[in-house]
């Protein structure tokens, strides 16, 4: 008889590490990247069930650490570590609110459903302002120009006009599966 072997197969491809907890907050929980329920100590995402923006497996260079303030110093977004020419896709279904240069670099823009919008830089779209969008179409393409120390896409995540949120929050749960183990 062969064992079995509990092995937690991930919508990612490869699990992404949690992030370590800013000093003096309480340690994030793990299964918070759901569409439901708080993100980060953030509200949740609600009514979006997003899509990878990269092809898998994602590979997280920089985590999301949101400003104390509007205004104050923080990462209002993720840093996914991906070849320069990599297709980019939506997120979510929506509109493109902004497609053009900001401060030198190629930035996409889409509104999404319940006043959500998320952002990809450094990009060059591949779509025109007011464009509709379905969830998973290819919308840009990863230039080279970013803030990392090698090629990444910073994707980013805003409700209403400045409270930023944890774009992972909306990828979907992990789904744990059994399979069988290699027999000894």
């Amino acid at each position: 008889m062969t064992k079995l072997l509990l092995i937690l197969l991930l919508a990612l491809p490869q699990p992404l590490p949690v992030p370590p907890s800013p000093p003096g907050s309480a340690a994030p929980d793990p299964g918070s990247a759901a569409p439901a329920g708080p993100v980060h100590g953030v509200r949740a995402v609600r009514g979006v069930r997003g899509v990878r923006p990269l092809p898998a497996p994602l590979s997280v260079v920089r985590w999301w650490d949101p400003p104390p303030t509007p205004y104050a110093a923080g990462h209002r977004g993720v840093d996914l570590s991906a070849p320069a020419g990599t297709r980019v896709r939506a997120a979510g279904p929506g509109r493109v609110h902004y497609a053009g240069q900001v401060a030198g670099r190629g930035v996409l823009s889409l509104t999404l459903p319940g006043g959500l919008r998320t952002t990809y830089e450094p990009v060059r779209a591949l779509v025109a302002q007011g464009e509709a969008v379905e969830a998973g179409q290819v919308v840009a393409v990863l230039t080279e120009g970013s803030h990392c120390a090698t090629p990444c896409l910073h994707w980013g995540l805003l409700e209403g006009e400045n409270a930023y949120l944890d774009p992972l929050a909306l990828l979907p749960r992990p789904t744990p599966r059994l399979l069988p183990a290699a027999a000894p």
